[in-house]
């Protein structure tokens, strides 16, 4: 198929914090040394930050390198953390408050800001745009262009393609974005990055990455009980019922908002746990609730999380570009954040990118990342809690928890052995048969809420008459393998009711239904169904949600 193309020096796949850090600092190098680049970043959301989904409690060490000045240009960092409160949940009734001489150090939150992840990344686009850098949203990367064993850039999805895969009324083919290097920062189990760490053999040698699910929710409270700047977290109850890791957060914002949520390690057994109801069943903990109660909830989200930590990195350098931020799994876990991480994997590899095109450079690998990334204070960070992750799945919150203080509170590093966890969490689950069944309470529409209720006002569209971007290898596995085994896991892991079981029109049996237009591009499906039958792909530029203040 003949498409257009257009050319530029470096190509940026993601508006995330990695992405536009890369984009505003390699364009901070080329004026600085009078040198003219052209950047282009693409993203897949109908704006910059519809798709950004994050708790947020923000650490400003990369923002402070990138933009020194960045309270003179406005960055929306308003609410600096005051106070941190964090509860041993025991049950559904009764919580203990750590004293905070037992928390890990680097739980403490003096010094950052809670803040709406989507909200800086629409700053950080003004930015890079005031730099000369050329910003693409609705403009889905479908494809990578690899000619010679090089990537040579992305071709964007086709636009007006019919679900029988004919050309629709005002059909557009894609276009061949082409560079010199491009970038992957797609966030948390990237479509492309998937393949090109396949491709490239980029995690030979290292831990399975490791994921979470998290469900976010965005509250107007009650005036009286609003504390700008307080940050709550939470780890037992409920997940502990089923033998499963994870926690939650409450954070105060500005405007007499709160944010909520719940994160559920992936690494989960029972297949009758559904992180969504684990979280409606939170939000009726006293500790939760004095919160919430007589609030109105806003907007809902939820996004899969990249937690393998340093154990479970891939290379991030392959012919043509560089995979960064949680494309690559820069998030961590010990301080449950990933935007400073991000935002400094991209600075590193803008800086990286720069002086291989000064050096005339056009498609080799960039092997001077690595050492630019093992000479920064991201590598130190990461590697310095690579603990943290395994001992968590290998011996719960508590216990993992109590190595994580030793480190980082007794010893102020990391002990002399390393733990792994070779263990996918796809792989962990058990047969339902073996696992105890899980009931759920109704939701009360005050507190708790159904899942297309919440779709609702996550403002997710597509539209419908489009390809599935849920691709199945084996349409018939869900209903032959899965169903007798799991009872279909994907019913109660998908956080947004995109697959049914349900009866066929003729009686004769099950269906596997997706309802893809429901799809908020968390990725959960991806990486949990215990087959990995499910492979997502990126539907038309524009589609899924559009995330307001999140």
């Amino acid at each position: 198929m003949e498409r257009e193309s257009m050319e530029f020096d470096v190509l940026i796949v993601g508006g995330g914090p990695a992405g536009l850090s890369a984009a505003c600092r390699v364009m901070q190098l080329a004026q600085e040394a009078g040198e003219e680049l052209t950047v282009c970043v693409v993203e897949k959301g109908s704006e910059i930050g519809a798709h950004i989904l994050a708790g947020t409690v923000f650490e400003p060490t990369a923002l402070n390198e990138l933009f020194p000045d960045w309270k003179e240009k406005g960055a929306p960092l308003n609410t600096p953390v005051t106070r941190d409160d964090i509860f041993l949940l025991k049950n559904q009734e009764s919580a203990t408050k750590i004293p905070n001489a037992f928390v890990p150090k680097n739980m403490h939150n003096h010094g950052n800001y809670i803040i709406s992840l989507g909200n800086l990344c629409r700053w950080l686009a003004e930015q890079a745009e005031q730099l000369g850098v050329e910003v693409y949203p609705g403009f889905a990367a479908s494809e990578t262009i690899v000619e010679d064993g090089q990537v040579k850039g992305i071709i964007t999805g086709d636009m007006g393609v019919a679900r029988d895969g004919s050309e629709k009324d005002g059909y557009m083919p894609g276009m061949e974005l082409r560079a010199k290097y491009t970038l992957f920062t797609e966030g948390c189990r990237g479509h492309l990055g998937k393949r090109l760490i396949n491709d490239f053999n980029l995690d030979e040698g290292k831990d399975p990455q490791h994921y979470g699910i998290g469900i976010k929710e965005l509250w107007d409270i009650d005036p009286a009980k609003h504390e700008p700047g307080l940050v709550v977290h939470t780890t037992g109850w409920p997940l502990k019922e089923t033998g499963s890791t994870g926690g939650s957060f409450l954070y105060h914002l500005e405007n007499g908002q709160v944010y909520v949520g719940l994160i559920t390690d992936l690494s989960y057994s029972n297949p009758h746990l559904s992180p969504f109801e684990e979280f409606q069943r939170l939000k009726h903990h006293p500790e939760i609730k004095k919160h919430l109660e007589g609030g109105k909830r806003v907007s809902y989200g939820a996004r899969a999380i990249t937690k393998g930590g340093y154990n479970a990195l891939p290379k991030m350098s392959f012919p043509g570009g560089l995979l960064l931020g949680c494309d690559a799994g820069t998030l961590n876990g010990s301080k449950i954040k990933g935007s400073h991480t991000a935002m400094k994997s991209g600075m590193l590899g803008a800086e990286a990118v720069f002086e291989a095109l000064k050096d005339g450079k056009s498609g080799e690998e960039i092997s001077s990342f690595q050492k630019k990334f093992e000479d920064s204070w991201l590598f130190k960070e990461l590697y310095a809690e690579r603990n943290f992750g395994p001992a968590m799945h290998k011996f719960g919150n508590v216990v993992g928890g109590a190595i994580a203080f030793f480190e980082q509170n007794i010893l102020r590093g990391s002990l002399p052995i390393t733990f792994h966890d070779t263990t996918p969490d796809y792989a962990t689950m058990k047969p339902a048969a073996e696992c105890k069944k899980v009931t759920y309470p109704k939701p009360d529409n005050t507190l708790t809420f159904d899942r297309l209720s919440s779709v609702f006002i996550s403002n997710t569209n597509h539209e419908e008459d489009q390809p599935v971007h849920l691709k199945l290898t084996d349409p018939e596995l869900p209903i032959r393998d899965n169903l007798p085994k799991y009872d279909e896991p994907a019913q109660r892991y998908c956080p947004a009711g995109v697959y049914e079981v349900v009866e066929k029109d003729d009686g004769s049996g099950k269906r596997f239904q997706i309802n893809a237009q429901n799809c908020v591009h968390c990725k959960t499906c991806d990486i949990k169904d215990p087959a990995q039958n499910i492979n997502w792909v990126t539907p038309e530029g524009g589609g899924g949600p559009n995330y307001p203040n999140m």
